[in-house]
């Protein structure tokens, strides 16, 4: 859902800005390939940053979570 004046989050973007040694591994690698696969999985599984890590990086960089009223 995009809100008037306001970016959503880039997949990878918290991955990107932290110089994740495995998201730099990725990007060194075509999209799709076993490699590539291989190393996403290592991110799916066993990421090296914590939610609170990375909640903490969306409140520094101003993002906004939100959901709807039910």
């Amino acid at each position: 859902m995009k809100l008037d004046g306001y970016l959503e989050y880039k997949r990878r973007e918290f991955c990107k800005d932290v110089k994740c040694p495995v998201q730099l591994e990725l990007d060194g690698q075509k999209e799709g390939s076993h490699e590539y696969e291989r190393i996403r999985n290592i991110c799916k599984s066993g990421c090296r940053y914590t939610t609170y890590q990375f909640h903490h990086w969306l409140i520094e960089k101003g993002y906004l979570i939100i959901r709807p009223v039910q």
